[in-house]
């Protein structure tokens, strides 16, 4: 039901949003003599910033067609390297360049595409041979396909890691700090030859008691019954995936949008001013950003409830009670992996200290191996996008790869 309202709201929403862009244009057209009487700006602007407000989203592309090597430019084309029902490993090739570390950064499973970290990747490509795990939206995956949890979510990990081979490097922005970790202590454990040379972890969930935020206080103020009854929905139809049991896109975009709701109201708001000003280029970045944004995609029932469940209320890889199909994950068996925690001063989604907890839990790791930095006046977004990621985080990722080769 939930999802069937959902749609029926969607529909309607598409249609005014289409005769309002419409308007809009017509509003702001030059060759039309009432774009100049009193007002005619003002409600056109309005009309437009509405219109791409509600306006339906696919997945975006990454759009990354080239990249400045040594002052040269150089053709990139993304290549499908591995290909799994819930996700496929995508690697950006440089045209004639084989030079720079393996680096596969881990996109978040967290109701958004892998597009997030289009800034990510783009800040890399000069100094890296990258690759991105490109997930699925759920509910277009058919429930022939079976079940993905957090089980398989490290499966495909490791799959993908051994596709990429020996000597690569892992980057994992937020949510996948918890799974790349476990992945990481498993594959040491077993002395795997794809083990990665470096793992860092970008504003992640490792201990969500550390500096709890409101993201953390709402997986833990109501049971893990709540959750399965009241935010888990059923595909209609009308997607491939039809009858699958999915966390909805549109609900964490909700929750995500209620969280800033005063800063992303003074957004809009921001990019009505530019437009009535006739600044295109300020408006446009405002709807770039929420153009990925609100490009939202659904999460298997399964994966959503047992990221609640153990990470958010029992805490089970800091309370060393997490596993792997049965098997314990032993933080203690990482040994010779490069551990790099990141943390945004101003994140209001993993706290400080939540991500710095994943260089305590690794016991047997020497110091050296070791390696913390809180970027000052970063929020949640700021770490992996933006001037603090390019100016001053990325550096600090190059040089801990190097250090580790």
């Amino acid at each position: 039901m939930l999802y069937d309202i959902y749609e029926m709201q969607r529909s309607m929403l598409a249609g005014a949003s289409a005769m309002a862009d419409y308007t809009a244009g017509l509003l702001q057209n030059p060759a039309n003599p009432f774009a100049y009487l009193g007002g005619g700006a003002v409600v056109g602007s309005a009309l437009e910033v509405f219109a791409h407000a509600s306006a339906p989203r696919g997945k975006p592309a990454f759009g990354l067609d080239s990249t400045v090597i040594d002052g040269r430019t150089i053709p990139v084309r993304e290549e499908i390297v591995l290909r799994r029902p819930f996700g496929q490993l995508k690697r950006f090739v440089r045209e004639g360049v084989e030079s720079g570390p393996k680096l596969l950064i881990v996109a978040p499973m967290s109701g958004h595409y892998a597009t997030l970290l289009r800034g990510t990747v783009e800040r890399m490509l000069p100094v890296a041979d990258v690759y991105i795990t490109d997930w699925r939206d759920a509910k277009r995956v058919p429930l022939a396909d079976g079940r993905f949890d957090l089980d398989d979510y490290i499966d495909y990990l490791i799959a993908y890691l051994e596709a990429i081979g020996p000597g690569a490097n892992m980057l994992a922005v937020c949510q996948p700090s918890v799974p790349c970790y476990a992945a990481v202590a498993l594959m040491s454990a077993d002395g795997h030859p794809c083990l990665p040379r470096t793992l860092t972890m970008m504003g992640g969930p490792i201990d969500t008691r550390e500096a709890p935020t409101a993201v953390n206080t709402l997986a833990t103020e109501r049971p893990y019954a709540w959750f399965e009854q009241n935010v888990i929905a059923t595909v209609p139809s009308s997607y491939a995936g039809a009858g699958r049991k999915v966390y909805p896109g549109f609900l964490q975009l909700a929750g995500f949008m209620s969280m800033n709701l005063g800063n992303h109201m003074n957004s809009h708001w921001e990019m009505f001013k530019h437009l009535v000003q006739g600044d295109g280029e300020g408006a446009d970045t405002t709807k770039d950003f929420y153009e990925e944004y609100r490009s939202v995609c659904d999460m298997t029932a399964e994966f959503y409830l047992q990221t609640i469940d153990l990470v958010f209320q029992r805490h089970a890889l800091p309370n060393g009670t997490m596993t792997h199909r049965g098997r314990p994950v032993d933080p203690a068996a990482i040994t010779d992996v490069g551990l790099l925690a990141i943390e945004g001063e101003r994140d209001d989604i993993s706290g400080l200290g939540q991500t710095r907890s994943a260089l305590t839990l690794a016991t047997a790791l020497p110091d050296g191996k070791k390696r913390y930095f809180m970027a000052p006046g970063a929020g949640h977004y700021g770490i992996f996008n933006g001037s603090k990621w390019r100016n001053t985080i990325a550096p600090i990722v190059e040089e801990w790869i190097a250090a580790n080769a």
